[in-house]
């Protein structure tokens, strides 16, 4: 086969780069060097993940504890990687990448909750897991769960990894008033593409991580004159934007004119967006819940 440049390829999901790539491509791309990923995984509560090794390089998403990397090289602080669940490529803070084993048991389930040196709540905090964080418990003792490096997590908001929310839409909902954060997928911020894929993989589906991809992606396309009869579940897609209908009439989205998550009327919606941003809707399509 043609060696391609690597700007045939999706640079998103593409291990690729003119010095390193994946060994997997080999034959595929070209660059000075391929090599294999190696296994590892997320042990922060969370880590922006750049385009660039550099502080200030923008975030195109986020990685959250519990999720599994593919390590291609360390250097200067960061970590040139591959998301294992969406296939993103970028670098990570290398100090927030820990052993792939063990595997996480449970998740949490609430929207936050504290991470304790101790199984005490007077105790001072030493962070926060965010919804869809998931860890690997070493043993329980009392309300907590012990975690790795002797962290406490409160129990009852966790859930074992094996729970799923099939109501994705109800798991919008709880994350109303969240801040818009361009590339965020976590409770504490979120775009809408992130709304989207954490909602959807807690019901167990698998998501791709942008809106364009989500739109390729996902469930069944719906006759864009089907705009007045949605049902619950049903995405809602623009150029650049994406949005899950609560009922017949209500859109949840994460956006930068309400820049939070927010519930309006779909034509309300429609009608601000076509003017002032991202045009007229595009598609619509239906996923089913597992």
């Amino acid at each position: 086969m043609t060696k391609t440049a690597h700007a045939d390829r999706d640079p998103r999901l593409t291990p690729a780069r003119p010095d390193l790539a994946d060994i997997a491509l080999r034959g595929l791309v070209e660059a000075a060097a391929y090599v294999e990923g190696v296994p590892r995984r997320i042990c922060a509560p969370s880590a922006p993940l750049r385009r660039a090794p550099r502080a200030d390089s923008g975030i195109d998403t986020e990685a959250v504890m519990g999720d599994s990397v593919n390590v291609y090289e360390v250097k200067d602080g960061f970590a040139y990687v591959q998301l294992v669940h969406d296939g993103y490529v970028g670098y990570l803070p290398a100090e927030a990448i820990g052993p792939a084993e063990p595997p996480p048991t449970h998740r949490v389930r609430a929207l936050r909750t504290f991470l304790y040196p101790a199984p005490d709540v007077k105790r001072p905090h030493r962070g926060h897991l965010g919804l869809g964080a998931a860890f690997a418990a070493l043993e329980r003792e009392g309300d907590y769960l012990r975690l790795a490096e002797e962290s406490f997590v409160f129990a009852p908001h966790c859930e074992s990894v094996a729970w799923r929310e099939p109501d994705f839409a109800a798991t919008a909902e709880r994350l109303v008033g969240t801040p818009y954060l361009w590339g965020g997928r976590t409770s504490l911020g979120l775009d809408c593409s992130g709304l989207v894929q954490l909602a959807l993989e807690l019901a167990g589906l698998p998501c791709p991580r942008d809106a364009d991809q989500q739109e390729r992606a996902l469930g069944q396309p719906l006759p864009l004159e089907d705009l007045g009869s949605l049902h619950r579940g049903d995405l809602v897609f623009w150029r650049g934007h994406v949005g899950l209908m609560l009922d017949a009439e209500r859109l949840i989205h994460a956006n930068g004119h309400h820049m939070a998550v927010a519930v309006e009327p779909l034509a309300v919606a429609v009608a601000r967006i076509r003017e002032k941003s991202y045009g007229p809707v595009t598609s619509l399509r239906r996923v089913t819940p597992v």
